[in-house]
């Protein structure tokens, strides 16, 4: 088995012919001419209702309009950002952008009242010259785009308010396939945030292989609820359904958090045959979606159920086949895939009909980076799924890092990446690009490769993701880099040591979960220890929206550093898991084990309009279960944010409200009342009952 992977199978099923056209402009025009009226896109609501569809014809005809205006205010090349919620409108937007022979630069709209240094960040790396964003639509919680332009200082644009007759004032562009189709920033660092370049060439390379890869045509029909800043959104559920000439059903991805069954429900209703997300997606369906619910769906249609973006687990694969099968999924449509922004999106993957490959390894070897196979009931075994073969025209090489020279079989290497999918570099960033996409293997000449960092092995000519060669955090599919952890732990509270935290993640059942260990300055005398380990969890939900399992407050000396300084969290993991750390204050959530019951979420729904008394009551009760607080220690006048509650939990507390309701409430309500209080006096008036467009 060679180290050197060169996937050069033929389709697997497809049957639409090669799109011809150099760039996604010419792309789309041959789309709309020969597909015309057909439904390109569809959004479905929170609600799980009001379908809003686009078609071939009408998405080029509003990328025309939305391009003329842009074409007036900026030159060719401007970089734009996309500040859009979840739906059509940022789907024209996107395209617009494309036409105008402009860059968009898609980022997620921060909360409102949240900071907004991640947006910053990117502008000024990006320098874009203007926002585009909606006037009408709304995300419930989000930070709109009038109020973001200003915050940011820029001129803002309101794509929904232009015209359609103004593609009448279009100006065809002048683009080839090597220039700049978008920015894709990665997610994770605010400090150094680095904008992908991706190519029209880059983009549609892609969309080939993925094509093949999934078998998909003009008869396809995908569903997704991923972010559309994200690449899997943007690229899966955006950029090839339309290359395929197929239909794509986009949902929120707060209304799929607040209520996975709308997910497989929509899969079924519209008997869709492509969609997926990362691995925790699959696991919050096997916990949340009630025997009730499953009995109403049919998942016979889909056949291609892709899953990656971070650690796939064979466990959450095998629960939600067998808790899906009465429902007619099929273990073979699991799809697990690998890739990365730098390389468009994926970079292997499959084959289609094959129930996915598992593995088990001696976790011994393993520390060692030597793959011995163990059974899987060998004590301490370690199990990865197969991510696939390298896909057509791509090359996967399994690199010791140091030597730069392709590992022998049965060792664990870096990955490293060469196609025609992968970016040219990241923008205007020179010495990032030179160090992640100019690699050269030491023998041969290979020409350049871009060295993902991840960790891997090959067998049998499938790929195996083992882990990261850094400490990049993973949860739920979104990165975190740990030094922007840190920076915000660190001066949580004057208690603690600056440049003495390690922020990493561990596994907590079977999810990627976020812990922080902080030293304590030897000379504080005044440590509040619960105060303090509040103030962590205010600070991570603030700039983060991500929940903590665990913070450790620990005496000086606890997190080991090298001899140069820098901190060792690897070993600092270890020692937590071992509980070697000198504590001074521990905080850590309670571990929400759920199974789905009867009824939703198990809370029965009101037979009455409940007062404002009432509201509080129940709120409490449930912050307090969720956060692991005591009644005692939640005030109804502080804000949720003051609480330490990220994204998830505000999302699955609206949802568990929503069912003892008995009426649909906006996933992201609670930004919008942001204290128990204001959500209770709120819901308690007529007026305020919550309707399907919040």
């Amino acid at each position: 088995m060679s180290p050197i992977l060169a996937n050069q199978r033929p389709p697997q099923g497809g049957t639409a012919e090669p799109i011809l056209g150099s760039h996604m402009v010419a792309v789309l025009q041959r789309q709309a001419t020969v597909l015309g009226d057909k439904v390109a896109f569809r959004f479905i609501s929170g609600a799980g209702r009001e379908d809003v569809e686009l078609s071939y014809c009408g998405l080029r005809d509003r990328a025309m309009a939305i391009a003329a205006e842009l074409q007036s205010r900026v030159d060719p090349g401007a970089r734009v950002l996309l500040a859009f919620p979840s739906g059509l409108d940022f789907v024209e937007a996107f395209f617009g952008c494309l036409f105008a022979g402009v860059v968009a630069v898609p980022i997620s709209q921060p909360g409102r009242r949240r900071p907004i240094t991640a947006v910053q960040s990117i502008c000024a790396a990006a320098k874009p010259a203007l926002v585009l964003g909606s006037a009408d639509r709304e995300e419930a919680g989000a930070t709109t785009a009038a109020e973001l332009s200003q915050r940011l200082g820029l001129t803002w644009l309101a794509s929904d308010r232009i015209p359609t007759q103004r593609l009448g004032d279009w100006c065809e562009p002048q683009v080839s396939g090597e220039d700049t189709a978008f920015l894709q920033f990665t997610s994770g660092s605010t400090s150094d945030p680095k904008g992908v370049v991706l190519s029209h060439q880059n983009v549609l390379s892609n969309a080939g292989l993925i094509q093949q890869a999934f078998g998909t045509s003009d008869d396809s029909s995908a569903v997704f609820w991923l972010p559309l800043h994200h690449d899997m959104g943007l690229i899966g559920g955006v950029v090839q359904p339309m290359y395929c000439g197929g239909t794509s059903t986009l949902l929120a991805p707060a209304a799929f958090l607040q209520r996975p069954a709308l997910w497989l429900e929509t899969i079924s209703r519209l008997r869709a045959t492509i969609s997926g997300g990362p691995d925790f997606a699959y696991g919050l369906c096997t916990k949340k979606i009630t025997q009730a619910e499953r009995d109403g769906l049919d998942l016979s249609s889909w056949k291609v159920a892709f899953t990656g973006a971070e650690r796939i687990r064979p466990q959450t694969l095998q629960r939600f086949s067998a808790g899906f099968a009465a429902c007619g999924f099929r273990p073979e449509s699991v799809f697990p895939c690998y890739g990365l922004a730098e390389a468009t999106l994926m970079a292997t993957g499959g084959p289609c009909g094959v129930v996915p490959t598992v593995v088990h390894l001696d976790p011994g070897g393993l520390a060692e980076h030597v793959v011995k196979e163990v059974p899987r009931d060998a004590k301490g075994a370690v199990s990865f799924v197969g991510c696939g073969n390298a896909l057509a025209g791509q090359r996967v090489v399994i690199v010791d890092p140091q030597l730069c020279r392709p590992c022998p079989d049965g060792r664990v290497g870096e990955i490293w990446v060469q196609g025609k999918s992968v970016s040219s570099g990241y923008y205007e960033n020179p010495e990032a690009t030179a160090r992640v996409f100019g690699a050269r293997l030491a023998e041969g000449n290979e020409g350049e490769f871009l060295r993902t960092g991840d960790l891997g092995f090959s067998r049998d000519g499938q790929i195996f993701v083992t882990g990261r060669l850094k400490d990049l955090i993973i949860v739920r599919g979104r990165n975190y880099y740990p030094e922007d952890i840190e920076y915000v732990v660190e001066r949580a509270d004057a208690n603690f040591r600056a440049g003495h935290c390690a922020a990493f993640s561990v596994e907590v059942e079977q999810e990627e979960r976020l812990v922080v260990v902080q030293e304590v300055d030897p000379r504080s005398r005044g440590l509040d220890g619960p105060a303090a380990c509040q103030a962590v969890r205010q600070a991570i939900a603030a700039n983060f929206e991500v929940e903590i399992h665990s913070i450790v407050l620990t005496k000086a000396g606890m997190v080991p550093k090298t001899t140069s300084g820098k901190r060792r969290r690897a070993a600092c993991r270890e020692f937590y898991l071992r509980d070697q750390l000198e504590t001074q204050a521990r905080w850590t959530a309670e571990v929400r084990n759920e199974v789905p019951s009867p009824t939703a979420n198990g809370h029965p729904q009101l037979a009455h309009q409940p007062t404002a008394k009432e509201i509080e009551r129940w709120l409490l009760k449930r912050i307090a279960e969720r956060l692991g607080l005591t009644g005692s220690q939640i005030d109804v006048d502080k804000p949720f944010l003051e609480m330490g509650m990220g994204s998830l939990d505000a999302v699955e507390v609206a949802a568990d409200l929503q069912d003892w309701l008995g009426h649909h409430l906006s996933p992201t309500a609670i930004y919008n009342y942001p204290s128990i209080s204001c959500l209770a006096n709120w819901l308690a008036k007529p007026a305020g009952k919550p309707t399907a467009s919040e």
